[in-house]
């Protein structure tokens, strides 16, 4: 029977994808009513797990039980730019039908069609305002909305749906601070089942419980980001004690075996020449002789079994020991001089937004700031070849290389080492799979294909295809990086981007990210172009 309050229940779940890749093996999950953070590293199968919640995927083996409607926001949102805003909120059709009975229009299904919904419109708005979106129309199209608001929009759709079990994955993504502020408003006052996947710190704090996805399992932690991080540092504390006690005892095992083996060498010896000195016959020189090589396999064994048993504490200790792979590249051939100039942006007017100048010189970082719907990615995609400028001139004298928001510059029916190896048509297969190996594709993982790779795990084969690419890009254009990265990641990219030694310009509402890029410039774009800001 299924649950009659918000409640999702999983009983043996089994899912993979269709090259056999295996995901959740006989997983289990119980979440009741509040907020909880799903959290992980990037593969560990958290927007896996969301979608079979959410009825997109279905599993392989076990049971999905959920108790309510369910709301679902997920990690790529793509919205049809034909839509109007009232058909992304899901209530044209009861906008119709309201404007019909006003009109005098009384037929029966125009009654069916509204229900008790007469103020949908008021609520609309109320809602569209709540998230900052008030100036959007309800019969205009979405086309022109930037990744932020239709993010925003989706969520303004489902909190009008009013379902009692509401799964976000990674919603902050695109959203500028202003944007993330009314999202926490948002989710601090949800009174249902909520499951939030999120690499956001500050979105962590609103939630009552973490859920920490990890080995196939789940750990809970009772309250907010804050209080899970100090209950693992006392975790991590104590198991890095216990695995210095469990080394000390392997070698004070080691140490006990050898002086037992010395010991008995030293009695065996004592022994045989006490036997020719008694001149015993041979009958009892044997039965000594095995009596003691019995007693001294069994002190072996003894000593043996104990030194077993103490590896055996010490690899259980050292598996309750974190240790998440690190990034490790050397890019020297990315490398710009200081006075070379590698972008000229003359008066260029993209197709939305101001129009800009800019020049850029040398290995030079830059933060690229400013409100969902500035124009930011539009310029990206612009300095980048991908749109055409409505005037003005770019200058670009060394390769380029983008990475935007959607990750969509992999073919998602080829392998990871073959994406990279498309990018660098002279590189052989060795050498690429001994690169992807620094990005933390290793063995099979580099014959993945792309297309089954989670959030996180595209992001790092998209940056390792830019970055392997021949030639190597001098100017990276980054858009979002850290949307779809768990906390792990993150520290990967920082890592990755401080081996980086061209120019680099990234879009990001993330301020600690990037605060650690070590950037030479802060410039905020909205409609008056670009301006030099103070540091964040």
């Amino acid at each position: 029977m299924a649950p009659t309050s918000p409640v999702i229940l999983c009983t043996d779940l089994t899912f993979e994808w269709p090259d056999g890749k295996p995901v959740l093996d006989r997983f289990h999950l119980a979440v009741g009513p509040g907020r909880t953070g799903l959290i992980g590293l990037n593969g560990a199968g958290k927007s896996t797990l969301l979608r079979l919640l959410a009825g997109d995927l279905t599993p392989v083996g076990g049971s999905i039980r959920i108790g309510g409607e369910v709301g679902y926001l997920p990690q790529d949102l793509a919205l049809d730019c034909a839509l109007r805003v009232d058909e992304a909120l899901g209530i044209r059709a009861q906008r119709e039908a309201l404007h019909a009975i006003e009109s005098g229009d009384v037929a029966e299904r125009h009654f069916a069609v509204l229900g008790d919904d007469w103020d949908v419109e008021e609520r609309a708005r109320a809602t569209l305002d709540r998230l900052g979106l008030a100036r959007l129309d309800l019969d205009r199209a979405t086309g022109d909305l930037s990744g932020g608001e239709a993010v925003l929009l989706r969520l303004a759709a489902l909190l009008l749906e009013r379902p009692e079990v509401l799964l976000l994955d990674e919603p902050t993504n695109n959203l500028d601070r202003a944007a993330r502020a009314r999202l926490y408003e948002a989710v601090a006052s949800w009174t249902g089942v909520l499951v939030v996947v999120s690499h956001d710190r500050e979105l962590l704090e609103h939630v009552d419980q973490i859920a920490d996805l990890r080995d196939g399992g789940v750990t809970w932690y009772g309250g907010n980001y804050a209080a899970y991080e100090r209950a693992l540092a006392a975790e991590q504390e104590t198991a890095e004690r216990l695995v210095r006690a469990a080394e000390a005892d392997v070698q004070r095992q080691k140490r006990d075996l050898i002086e037992a083996n010395v010991r008995l060498e030293r009695s065996a010896v004592y022994g045989k020449k006490r036997s020719v000195t008694r001149n015993d016959p041979k009958i009892i020189a044997g039965a000594l002789k095995r009596r003691a090589e019995v007693t001294a396999g069994r002190v072996r064994g003894l000593h043996t079994d104990r030194l077993a048993e103490a590896r055996e504490r010490l690899t259980t200790a050292e598996e309750a020991v974190r240790d998440d792979a690190e990034i490790r590249i050397d890019l020297p051939r990315t490398e710009v001089p200081a006075g070379r100039t590698v972008l000229v942006l003359d008066d260029v007017r993209p197709p939305f937004g101001a129009s800009v100048r800019l020049e850029l010189r040398g290995p030079e970082r830059i933060a690229l700031v400013g409100a969902n719907g500035a124009g930011k990615s539009t310029l990206l995609r612009t300095i980048a070849g991908q749109l055409r400028p409505l005037s003005g001139g770019i200058e670009t004298p060394v390769p380029i290389g983008h990475l935007p928001q959607r990750l969509d510059l992999l073919d998602d029916a080829l392998s990871v080492v073959e994406n990279v190896r498309a990018l660098a048509p002279t590189v052989g297969d060795n050498t690429a799979r001994a690169r992807l190996a620094r990005f933390l594709f290793r063995g099979g993982r580099a014959d993945q294909r792309a297309g089954t790779l989670s959030g996180g795990e595209r992001f790092r084969a998209t940056l390792a295809a830019l970055l392997l690419a021949d030639p190597p890009p001098q100017l990276l254009l980054l858009d979002e990086p850290t949307n779809n990265l768990d906390l792990a990641s993150m520290r990967q990219l920082t890592e990755a981007l401080e081996s980086y030694r061209g120019a680099l310009v990234v879009v990001s509402h993330d301020l600690p990210f990037l605060r650690g890029l070590g950037l030479t410039r802060w410039l905020h774009l909205d409609e008056n172009g670009l301006r030099a800001v103070d540091p964040m």
